[in-house]
């Protein structure tokens, strides 16, 4: 007698998570997500309505944006070509932060650098306490 296997897979592309989840699990603004649509670095699904809709590859893609823009201090060009990259070499969004950083390890940026970059990117675009 053969064990039934009782698990099922879940399907990564299918949306679940509109605009508003997706920003507080990612702990970002709204607008973000709006810009990155815009740039054509993740592009949600779109409900009858015209909402945007994410699923979790777009959640893994998004957290890998966040890694690239503010640990390794890339531009949204660069997170563009680092996106089609992984692509091309069939990557899976799961495995993006793990390769990226296995990429980085390899260029001698290690997590010092990374470390001071977040502080630099962190600042970006605040204006001073005291004005």
């Amino acid at each position: 007698m053969q064990k039934e296997n009782n698990t099922q897979t879940i399907n990564s592309d299918i949306a679940l998570l509109p605009i508003s989840s997706m920003a507080a699990a990612l702990n970002v603004h709204q607008r973000t997500l709006r810009i990155y649509d815009k740039e054509g670095i993740l592009s949600p699904q779109r409900t009858d309505k015209n909402r945007r809709n994410y699923s979790l590859n777009d959640l893994e893609k998004a957290k890998l944006i966040l890694f690239l823009t503010r640990n390794l201090a890339l531009n949204l060009s660069g997170v563009k070509i680092i996106l089609t990259i992984l692509e091309q070499n069939k990557i899976k969004p799961q495995n993006y932060i793990e390769y990226i950083n296995k990429m980085a390890k390899l260029s001698n940026i290690d997590t010092s650098i990374q470390e001071d970059n977040i502080k630099k990117t962190a600042k970006r675009g605040r204006k001073p306490k005291n004005q």
